[in-house]
């Protein structure tokens, strides 16, 4: 019971940078702000179909009550983070542009909390999985997957270990680390939930080698858990070199495994699970309190404001409300960005909601938001040295901007993670990123549009067919 669980590891993937890591706030405690005179909540803050509304403009709403019904088996359900009445049910723009229902709540700021909202009985890996969608949880590293879908990988591959992403290797971002540092009792009790319903023998905890505190806090966690429960719960810390993306999905499987994800596979295709952090932090907590999310942990930071820190708000939550809720700003802001620098996205409307997804909000002034001037490519080959996937960057920016889709397939324009090292590298200050997102919809676009004809071909032949049979 004595022995360490801390075990460093080298760097085994390809490329990665070293941005400068901004980690301002990491000293900064959890300060919840309640003072908000109304929340806005998506109904389609997932990946995958939108929730049915289940309230209308007068009713009374209180915390956890549901307002979204998950009918499509990738959806999760929609509840309210706040008591008080509807003022609205209507589409709104989101954050990343698209129209998306939304729910419209002014507080009547005594977050009453609904009564359905108890403590689940579990009995089962089903019961376990019908809970987490229950709660409303998606992927809170950002990726907004739902949870209960990772939990039922497809027979046959069913994972060997629990992989638990800490390593947040975004610049400025905080807000998994306070997480550590303030509930890590909570983060080992959902691990040890999902060990135990969805029967992984081991886990994991990769945390980057420049957090040694929040390492130390989660082996004490655990030695406890030794010395309390007189078993191993077979948990062990692994210590990461820091380099951005270390914590993307597949170079965290990388390097705490030694496996490879192939092309277009997913973490269970090598009998992997992967959740981050915060994630678990919440099933450990919803296990006590049956309040589903409706809270989101953020980190403030940016040249523009007053007081950078970590905040807990209410999702829907307005962002220009928190950002005053927190202390306002010394100089009008020219970019407000959503996640983290590096795979963040900058707003042009800033008066939406929180959503589940976001782990930070970063405000720059006119200096930090100034964008270079895109010059030709020299052909350095920076962005290729730098790609944590193997692909050329370059490549793909040249085949999105001729839009040629043959080309996009070709470079492999699907297997970018977004990770945003490419643009950071290079030297002629090219748009690669957003060049192959842009790539990326002309692929799927292309892709839809030659499925769409051959199901209409498919419908012809049957047709006639038919026809020919009746003749």
């Amino acid at each position: 019971m004595g022995r360490r669980s801390i075990l460093s590891i080298n760097h085994p993937f390809p490329g990665g940078v070293h941005p400068k890591g901004n980690k301002n706030t990491h000293d900064f405690p959890s300060i919840r702000l309640d003072d908000f005179s109304s929340v806005e909540i998506l109904l389609q803050q997932h990946v995958g179909p939108p929730c049915v509304c289940v309230v209308k403009k007068g009713d009374h709403v209180d915390v956890g009550q549901l307002l979204g019904r998950a009918d499509h088996p990738m959806s999760v359900p929609v509840h309210a983070s706040v008591s008080g009445e509807v003022t609205d049910v209507s589409f709104v723009i989101s954050a990343t542009g698209a129209p998306v229902e939304a729910v419209t709540i002014a507080s009547d700021r005594k977050f009453t909390v609904d009564p359905s909202c108890i403590q689940p009985t579990i009995s089962s890996s089903e019961d376990f999985i019908k809970m987490v969608r229950s709660a409303g949880l998606v992927g809170l590293g950002g990726a907004t997957f739902p949870v209960h879908i990772k939990l039922s990988p497809p027979k046959g591959s069913e994972p060997d270990v629990l992989l638990v992403n800490a390593a947040e290797c975004e610049p400025y971002i905080t807000s998994d680390y306070r997480q550590i540092c303030e509930h890590p009792d909570e983060i080992i009790d959902g691990i040890i939930a999902v060990m135990k319903w969805i029967a992984i023998p081991r886990a994991v905890i990769g945390v980057e080698n420049n957090k040694p505190l929040a390492a130390g806090i989660l082996e004490h966690e655990i030695t406890k858990r030794r010395l309390d429960t007189k078993a191993d719960p077979n948990i062990t810390v692994k210590s990461l070199k820091t380099i951005y993306p270390q914590g993307a999905e597949k170079m965290l499987i990388y390097a705490l495994t030694s496996r490879k994800v192939p092309p277009g596979k997913l973490p269970h295709d090598v009998k992997v699970l992967v959740m981050n952090v915060s994630t678990l932090r919440f099933i450990g907590k919803y296990m006590k309190n049956g309040i589903p999310l409706v809270r989101k942990r953020i980190t403030l930071d940016g040249s523009a404001l007053n007081t950078p820190g970590n905040v807990n708000v209410p999702v829907g939550a307005r962002i220009p409300d928190v950002i005053a809720a927190s202390g306002g700003t010394k100089e009008e802001p020219s970019k407000i960005i959503m996640g983290g620098a590096m795979m963040g996205f900058a707003l042009d409307r800033i008066d939406c909601g929180i959503i589940k997804a976001n782990n930070a909000i970063l405000v720059f002034g006119s200096k930090e938001a100034k964008v270079p001037p895109e010059s030709p490519c020299i052909h350095c080959g920076r962005c290729v040295d730098v790609c944590p996937m193997n692909l050329m960057p370059t490549g793909i920016d040249q085949a999105a901007r001729r839009q040629d889709t043959d080309g996009l397939e070709q470079f492999y324009v699907l297997d970018c993670i977004e990770c945003g090292c490419c643009t950071y590298s290079c030297p002629a200050k090219r748009y690669l990123t957003q060049s192959i997102r842009n790539g990326k919809t002309l692929v799927r676009a292309e892709r839809t549009r030659v499925l769409q004809e051959q199901k209409l071909r498919d419908a012809e032949t049957m047709h006639r067919a038919e026809k020919e049979e009746r003749a």
